[in-house]
């Protein structure tokens, strides 16, 4: 360690940290190893170039090559090419893991488009939502996912949706949206099916597809994410094709897996969330390995998947992970060719599975910088990670500053954590960026935690009040603007309780009206039919208006409240 002024520098890993603040550097990015093209159809094509006739993905009775993956991506982007989707058009798809889904992504990057991932978990009010503040201009959809048929939820939407011209529709409530597009039925009517919207592209030149992916610029938008923010609706957030490649790329390399690992990695986890979208497709595409697909999670059928397929790589939550081990089919099942998965998680404790992986586990990360800020690899011994969050990844800042004067705290002082690099977002939809930056270009994050003295982070919490469960972020303004509308509830406040393999515990705390019976049976079935799955609460407890400890200006004391809920649920 040299000094030199008021900082000392690193020069084995090229941290910077200054001697009394709380501030960290990663190397620069320029020597970040492992990095390809960083644009989307870039990393397509590089990957196809390297591995053509491996195995990309496998799903049900489908199998895709590398070059499969290509030409099928290419299909799709002559399609919307037809379709009028040009630079910066942009395209939703609302799909489970399939095929589809990756060719409906990589295809509207090949075109020029923004590729929009839209939750499956939304209900009729915040796919409304979703579609009025997105302006895509064509939909790539599932129709039917578990119990919902997404064609009776979109004509319910927008009753009054004309056929313009044949395959493409007119909406005075929804007045980009073109086309809608099914990729599992044909309903007919202004809905196009799957085969006659590829047959779109059969007058559009490969060549210009191609020289369209070949003018993409790194800087140029990519992608559009949905996350719950501190407010009732999910935050657009908007990011460049650098920062999403730069991850991609960089996951094969934290996860320590390389094209001779032979990956196969499966997950059930929705590649509308960024980080599994990051984990799962960006590891395995940039390893050369295969994504084994399950368009939703059901343990039995998990469990024979990953024995048919010879799965060694899971991308998982912890909730899942003990559903799996509670399978009927548990102890008969052989996993024996699971290798990368953490020697502390349940598989690993499966008779058939030996590893000695430890996975990456010490990381920090969110939506805005499209997943992971700091990390240590995968297999860092304990005494090196120290439980943390890790260190700055290359090109990366993290500071950590007073909540309310905005200024950095000294090392070891807890405060809220800041961050800037190159794959930080271009911005919130509908939000200048200034209003969403600080003045030095850093994002403030929300959440809580510490640097120490070798610059490791320590995430500690949400500062605000976000509840993270079952690797989802639910946002309990949401939750309580839906309770409220209970003709039954005079006050509800929802807050999140540690769990063990969720995370947190989606708890709603109802006040009922003076005089009016309420289970909380019916609490939540009234909260299904407005929310998605995994915000509804888990528990719903009754308590008296004098119990809902209040600040001077009225509003409920979450700490207070999510102590009392605790006690309640302990008891």
């Amino acid at each position: 360690m040299t000094a030199t002024g008021t900082e000392t520098v690193n020069s084995a890993s090229n941290l910077v940290q200054q001697q009394h603040f709380s501030i960290a550097s990663g190397p620069p990015l320029a020597d970040e190893p492992g990095l390809g093209t960083l644009t989307l159809p870039g990393l397509l094509r590089e990957v196809t170039t390297q591995f053509g006739d491996r195995e990309a993905l496998v799903a049900g009775d489908v199998r895709w090559t590398y070059n499969d993956l290509w030409e099928r991506s290419i299909e799709v982007a002559r399609a919307l090419r037809a379709a009028g989707i040009g630079k910066d058009g942009r395209v939703g798809i609302l799909m489970t893991n399939r095929p589809e889904w990756l060719t409906g992504l990589f295809g509207t990057a090949l075109a020029g488009g923004v590729a929009v991932t839209l939750s499956t978990f939304s209900t009729p009010d915040e796919l409304e939502y979703l579609l009025d503040v997105s302006a895509i201009s064509v939909l790539l959809f599932e129709r039917r996912i578990l119990k919902r048929d997404f064609a009776d939820v979109l004509t319910g939407l927008e009753p009054q949706l004309e056929v313009a011209a044949p395959g493409e529709i007119a909406s005075a409530k929804y007045p980009f949206l073109r086309h809608v597009v099914a990729v599992d039925d044909t309903p007919g009517g202004a809905i196009e099916g799957w085969d006659s919207f590829l047959a779109r592209g059969d007058s559009e030149s490969r060549d210009l597809v191609e020289e369209t992916a070949a003018r993409t610029r790194p800087s140029d938008a990519a992608v559009l994410f949905f996350s719950s923010g501190s407010t009732s609706k999910p935050k657009g957030i908007l990011s460049a094709h650098r920062g999403v490649s730069i991850q991609m790329w960089r996951f094969a390399r934290i996860f320590d897996l390389s094209p001779k690992d032979d990956v196969r990695c499966w997950t059930a986890n929705g590649f509308f969330w960024s980080g599994n979208f990051g984990m799962a497709v960006g590891t395995t595409l940039s390893a050369g390995g295969s994504l084994v697909l399950q368009s939703g999670f059901e343990a039995t059928a998990a469990l024979e998947l990953m024995q048919a397929e010879r799965v060694n790589f899971l991308v998982a939550w912890p909730h899942q992970w003990a559903q799996l081990q509670t399978a009927p089919n548990w102890p008969d099942v052989d996993l024996s060719a699971m290798k990368y998965v953490d020697t502390n998680s349940p598989v690993a404790q499966h008779p058939t599975v030996s590893t000695t992986y430890t996975e990456p586990l010490q990381a920090y990360g969110n939506t805005e910088t499209f997943t992971i800020t700091s990390c240590y690899p995968a297999n860092t011994p304990v005494d090196v990670h120290g439980n943390s969050s890790g260190k700055p990844l290359p090109g990366n800042t993290i500071r950590v500053v007073d909540p309310l004067s905005g200024e950095v705290v000294p090392i070891g002082e807890r405060g809220e954590i800041c961050v800037k690099g190159p794959t930080l977002m271009l911005g919130y939809l509908g939000t200048p960026l200034d209003e969403t930056l600080d003045g030095e270009g850093f994002l403030h994050t929300g959440d809580g935690g510490y640097l120490d003295d070798t610059g490791r982070l320590f995430w500690e919490g949400r500062l605000t009040d976000i509840i993270k469960t079952g690797g989802a972020n639910v946002s309990p303004v949401e939750v309580d603007d839906a309770l409220e509308t209970h003709p039954a509830v005079k006050l509800g406040r929802t807050v999140g309780i540690p769990h063990e393999t969720l995370g947190e515990l989606v708890v709603a705390c109802v006040v009922p009206l003076d005089g009016i019976v309420v289970d909380a049976d019916d609490i939540r079935a009234f909260l299904k039919e407005r929310l998605a799955s995994y915000k509804v609460p888990r528990e719903v407890l009754f308590f008296d208006s004098s119990e809902m400890a209040q600040t001077g200006s009225a509003k409920i004391k979450s700490s207070e409240l999510r102590e009392l809920a605790a006690k309640r649920l302990s008891e």
